[in-house]
């Protein structure tokens, strides 16, 4: 990896690095910030990364990166897993992490005021002793940070009742690449005012401007849950018992799905013995005052194609299921370099889905473990390869091409909530065509007019 600064920026990013006193040119700092948890290596280093601790200090890093013409990536955690954080020489890293502080927590009006660098574990531990919780849940909720969760629009497991980022996000404040702060959203529930540039920036993968503080909206604690897991002779079954859920009108809080392959890995690594029991594995929890009825109907949708249906007696059974679910892509990360897919179908193709990505791991030669949230269709295809091969060349790439014309065959979308960051842009326009591509470009260059804020990710 060339840990050179690019030559022709090299003038222009160190006067930006200068004028910032939270800078660095450390080159672990700047090897550090280079990539994220996507499996993408980047060919050669930022020139310098600045860790922002407050609103001044991105307002001031961005306006003076305009006026320098030097490219700025925004990164939060660096949990992301699309490639959307990474950066190369001539770039400058804006590190926001260090903006982590809970700033109001409203119990009657169930909304926390957060700055971006705050991890989404974090939130959940301290609005709990409120009875609320913040409902967008991804695995990695224990390291990845709430900016990162609104660039991507992240999901989780508890999306499957209670929706993705965008439906827990009331306000945004934003730094726009000139330095100019942008309010979005409003602090109500409901509100129509102008267009919703709250939602436009959900998802926009820092591409349009840099969060720093969130609204979020909480959600009181379910009284009640109900926790099962079921075991099945193959994955397709599993799959076709996730849509006859879907398809009795339950509405589970999580439905997952683990294939053999993954809960081979996560025994290995957790000690335990799910693939014992079955070649996949349906984490299903309901809740609420009827959590038990509604579970009744989840076994009773599920009872023709399982081998077995265990419950939960407990919340400490409960949570040992639910951290088998969170363990999985950390156990298939210690077999080698791996590129965590995010592909979406229709719910009741989901067996389909399954079958596809079996034949093309059969005819690349590629490892592919599968995980899937499957209440709303977004399946986790992992691919692991030799820690010293590449994700981006070769059968890795060939693998990750079919998949997402697989998802597109079967009236899917090649992303569901990892984003599109560098690795999936070879797909875009298959997927939105020329118009509306065209259209994103033109709405990009209101925002970020000169092209600075994370140039090459997203569209």
């Amino acid at each position: 990896m060339d840990t050179s600064p690019a030559t022709s920026k090299t003038s222009a990013s160190a006067a930006l690095l200068r004028g910032c006193r939270t800078a660095s040119t450390d080159p672990r700092d700047r090897a550090r910030a280079s990539t994220d948890r996507s499996g993408y290596v980047s060919s050669s280093i930022p020139d310098g990364v600045v860790f922002a601790g407050s609103i001044d200090e991105v307002a001031d890093t961005l306006r003076r990166a305009t006026e320098l013409g030097v490219p700025v990536v925004p990164r939060g955690a660096g949990s992301g897993l699309a490639g959307g954080a990474a950066a190369r020489a001539g770039d400058v890293v804006l590190d926001v992490s260090r903006m982590n502080r809970i700033l109001h927590i409203d119990p009657v009006e169930q909304i926390a005021v957060v700055e971006p660098g705050v991890l989404n574990a974090e939130v959940n531990e301290a609005v709990a002793a409120h009875g609320l919780f913040y409902a967008p849940d991804p695995a990695s909720t224990a390291i990845c940070s709430i900016g990162g969760n609104i660039a991507t629009n992240a999901g989780g497991m508890w999306c499957a009742k209670y929706g993705v980022t965008r439906e827990s996000i009331l306000a945004l404040r934003v730094v726009l690449p000139d330095g100019r702060l942008l309010d979005t959203g409003r602090g109500t529930i409901k509100g129509v005012t102008g267009y919703d540039l709250n939602a436009l920036m959900i998802g926009s993968e820092g591409t349009l401007g840099v969060v720093v503080q969130a609204t979020l909206r909480l959600r009181p604690k379910p009284i009640r849950t109900a926790t099962l897991v079921a075991y099945f002779p193959e994955v397709a079954a599993a799959a076709q018992a996730a849509s006859a859920i879907i398809a009795a009108r339950v509405q589970p809080s999580v439905l997952e799905l683990m294939d053999g392959k993954t809960l081979e890995a996560v025994d290995a690594a957790q000690g335990t013995d799910h693939a014992t029991r079955g070649s996949a594995f349906l984490l299903a929890q309901t809740d609420g005052y009827g959590a038990e009825l509604e579970q009744e109907a989840v076994i009773e949708a599920i009872r023709p194609f399982a081998s077995s249906i265990e419950l939960a007696g407990d919340a400490e059974q409960a949570e040992a299921l639910m951290a088998a679910r969170r363990a999985a892509i950390p156990a298939i990360e210690r077999l080698g370099r791996v590129s965590i897919c995010d592909v979406g179908v229709p719910r009741n193709r989901l067996a389909e889905a399954f079958a596809g990505l079996e034949e093309i791991s059969r005819r690349t030669g590629v490892r592919i473990f599968t995980v899937a949230h499957a209440s709303d269709g977004n399946l986790h295809p992992i691919i692991a390869v030799d820690p010293e091969a590449s994700i981006t060349d070769g059968a890795a790439k060939v693998a990750l091409a079919e998949m997402f014309h697989l998802a597109r065959g079967l009236g899917g979308t090649l992303t569901g909530e990892h984003g599109v960051g560098l690795l999936k842009r070879d797909w875009l326009e298959e997927e939105l065509g020329e118009t509306s591509l065209a259209l994103q470009h033109a709405i990009r260059d209101v925002f970020n007019p000169n092209g600075i804020l994370n140039p090459g990710k997203a569209i």
